[in-house]
């Protein structure tokens, strides 16, 4: 039996070693993951562009969008209903996403910067500085229950992408659905344990 403290799951490189084994994140996971990238490269555009369709049918989403995002310098939009998929804020939006899921395939799962990278995606959502070089003042922040549905429509269209993939095996698709489905689940956990420390920080002080 593994000893895990609840106070050592603060500490990132722990919190990782215990998800990764609990769900059992493997190296062959890994490998499925860079083996579909093949695959899931090409559809990325059409994967991004669904998403913020989903994204700009709902108020409550949408207007994540208004304000000016950060490390964006160009026009921004007055209101929700100007946004579109061709407003160069979602472009710009677009262009983030895509470069996360081509991420998702490609990432080095054996390095800790890869999880720090997965680590600071979740950040960024609170309105924290999540990376340097990506800054906005009023910082940007998404909550919670936005972030963690968004990954399960991902998850969702990514897998029924690979099911439906006409060139590959049933043992790769077997294998890669369950690996697309294990790292979405971690990703949620770096997200979500974000906003706790937030919500216990809150319950805690004076």
């Amino acid at each position: 039996m593994q000893h895990i403290t609840e106070e050592s799951l603060n500490d990132l490189p722990t919190r990782i070693q215990y998800l990764r084994d609990f769900i059992e994140f493997t190296p062959e996971d890994a490998a499925a993951l860079h083996a579909a990238a093949p695959v899931i490269g090409p559809l990325v555009p059409a994967v991004v562009d669904t998403v913020y369709i989903k994204l700009l049918s709902f108020d409550i989403t949408a207007k994540s969008f208004v304000p000016r995002q950060t490390g964006y310098e160009g026009a921004t939009p007055t209101q929700a209903s100007d946004l579109a998929l061709d407003h160069p804020q979602i472009k710009f939006r677009k262009d983030f996403l895509a470069g996360y899921l081509v991420k998702l395939v490609t990432l080095d799962y054996s390095k800790q910067s890869s999880w720090e990278y997965l680590n600071k995606v979740g950040l960024m959502h609170t309105g924290q500085a999540g990376f340097v070089h990506r800054k906005t003042k009023p910082p940007l922040r998404v909550e919670y229950i936005h972030c963690s549905i968004l990954l399960g429509y991902v998850q969702d269209i990514i897998i029924n992408a690979v099911i439906t993939h006409p060139d590959l095996d049933i043992t790769t698709k077997n294998a890669v659905m369950r690996a697309v489905n294990k790292v979405i689940w971690i990703q949620n956990d770096l997200f979500a344990r974000h906003y706790i420390a937030e919500t216990e920080a809150l319950a805690s002080a004076p």
